[in-house]
């Protein structure tokens, strides 16, 4: 427990709000106490199919392809034990805590709603490590995103049983020893537990919700960056009046072009050169509300998406208390994640593409009316010109990885399982994205703050003044030459930590 209370959990009824304090807070969890009677007769649904001899798929049956093999009653228990070691079968660098925490919150949302056939007591399990932040380390690579994200969710189950590996207080331990210092008993699974806590979206979309949270600091730090730019490179505002937008009607574009306005209003730059003779900016600088507006509507329609998904029971088959039937279906499968993500990938590489040529609009004196790559003496300073370089490379690499990756599948499980999503690639592959728009868009912040200084005694608006202070708390003005890499890490920090939020 921790001294901001606990957050009650009502399952299904998590909001973006609730999904993003969880992600970046560390809030203790409680279930709603209303939701244990649905809980307790799911968990007897299926008790009552092994009483009766009933042959049922995933409660006494084997799994996958495997499916027509009939399992005794008296080895289900061990049957789903096998389940969660065999599926543990994933690779590569252990998710963040923070991505964990996420998985842990969505896994006990799904399962408490009561369709998953599974006891209190097993739930109560994780949130117990939850509550304890102890967070059971999963590898980051080995879901196809069908029948679930089926190898990490067994790396996060297999802690329950006191296998594999957990991290406590910054430290990596044997999941056995973490339960007996935190004095939590290993579970012993019922039937169909295991395949509950394996089925599910809840890697993809806890991976691709951290991807929204962090594309939003993006977005916004995009914004505040280009503002800077306009009145750095001398632009118009004119672009931004309300009824260019509201002829168009898009609401995005709308939205955008309110915040560029409001992020000038008042410059003394802008009022010096009212009158002069440029009759067009280039676009990357005039059409920022329709790229900026075209991203921030994909970004609201991915975040209803995750948003929908967060609260989806997505396991199989699913148990219907009511009348006593045990339904296989296909709720695991992932392509509304993935569609999500891709859709993500999409604004991410557009708002660091869009970053990027007004970098290269800056460091060109001809379009700039500034120092060639913003610094004095240029010829024996290089000024912004590698950082401009390393703006493009990134921006570069992001064109690759935002490749869609839902068009993409590979039959697993002997063909029984032919279609997959590929949504966990697609929302893991975020990451990386966001931190290479992420630096682009701090080079342009860099830029755009020298652009700025190199127009004193003229000082932009009110709100600029603001955003660039805060940078150069963290980088001094370039007057000469210095190792520019340290400046931009500084300033990716405080993009992504959300200092530029509006």
């Amino acid at each position: 427990m921790t001294d901001k209370g606990a957050f009650t959990l009502s399952p299904g009824h998590l909001t973006l709000d609730d999904l993003r304090t969880i992600w970046q807070g560390d809030q203790a969890l409680q279930l709603d106490p209303s939701c244990a009677e649905a809980i307790d007769r799911s968990a007897e649904t299926v008790a009552k199919v092994l009483r009766e001899g009933r042959t049922v798929y995933g409660v006494n049956t084997g799994f996958g392809v495997l499916a027509k093999t009939s399992i005794p009653n008296d080895q289900v228990s061990e049957l789903q034990r096998r389940l969660v070691l065999s599926h543990s079968a994933g690779v590569g660098a252990p998710l963040s805590n923070s991505v964990v925490r996420l998985i842990l919150l969505l896994k006990v949302n799904a399962l408490a709603r009561g369709f998953s056939g599974i006891r209190r007591e097993v739930i109560d399990r994780l949130i117990a490590l939850f509550n304890a932040r102890a967070y059971p380390v999963i590898p980051a690579k080995g879901s196809v995103g069908a029948s679930g994200d089926l190898a990490p969710l067994a790396h996060l189950s297999s802690a329950l049983l006191g296998v594999g590996e957990i991290s406590l207080d910054g430290r990596v331990m044997a999941a056995s020893e973490a339960l007996d210092a935190l004095d939590i008993a290993p579970v012993d699974l019922d039937a169909k537990e295991g395949l509950a806590l394996l089925n599910g979206t809840q890697v993809s979309t806890a991976l691709a919700l951290e991807g929204l949270f962090r594309t939003e600091r993006l977005f916004d730090s995009a914004l505040v960056a280009g503002a800077m730019s306009v009145d750095a490179a001398l632009g118009s505002d004119t672009p931004f009046d309300p009824r260019i937008h509201e002829l168009r009607g898009q609401p995005g574009q709308i939205e955008v072009a309110a915040q560029l306005r409001r992020l000038l209003a008042g410059s003394e730059i802008r009022g010096s050169h009212l009158e002069c003779d440029r009759v067009q900016d280039p676009y990357s600088l005039r059409c920022q509300p329709q790229v900026m507006g075209a991203a921030l509507d994909i970004i609201g329609q991915a975040a209803q998406t995750l948003t929908r998904e967060a609260n989806a029971v997505s396991d199989n088959p699913l148990v219907f208390s009511d009348s006593g039937e045990i339904l296989s279906g296909g709720n695991f499968h992932a392509e509304p994640v993935a569609f999500a993500a891709d859709m993500l990938a999409l604004a991410i590489a557009e708002i660091g593409a869009l970053s990027e040529r007004r970098v290269a609009l800056l460091t060109d004196a001809a379009m700039s009316s500034l120092p060639a790559f913003l610094v004095a003496e240029p010829g024996l300073n290089s000024g912004f010109m590698i950082a401009h370089v390393t703006a493009a490379a990134l921006a570069s690499e992001n064109k690759g990885l935002a490749h869609p990756a839902s068009v993409d599948s590979l039959p697993t499980s002997a063909n029984q399982e032919d279609h997959v999503s590929m949504a966990t690639h697609a929302a893991r592959r975020l990451s990386d994205m966001v931190e290479n728009s992420a630096h682009v868009v701090a080079i342009e912040l860099l830029a755009a703050a020298q652009g700025l200084d190199l127009r004193q005694p003229l000082v932009s608006s009110p709100e600029l003044k603001k955003h660039l202070q805060l940078i150069r708390k963290s980088v001094p003005f370039l007057d000469n030459d210095r190792q520019m890499g340290k400046d931009i890490v500084s300033i990716q920090i405080l993009i992504l930590s959300g200092d530029f939020c509006l």
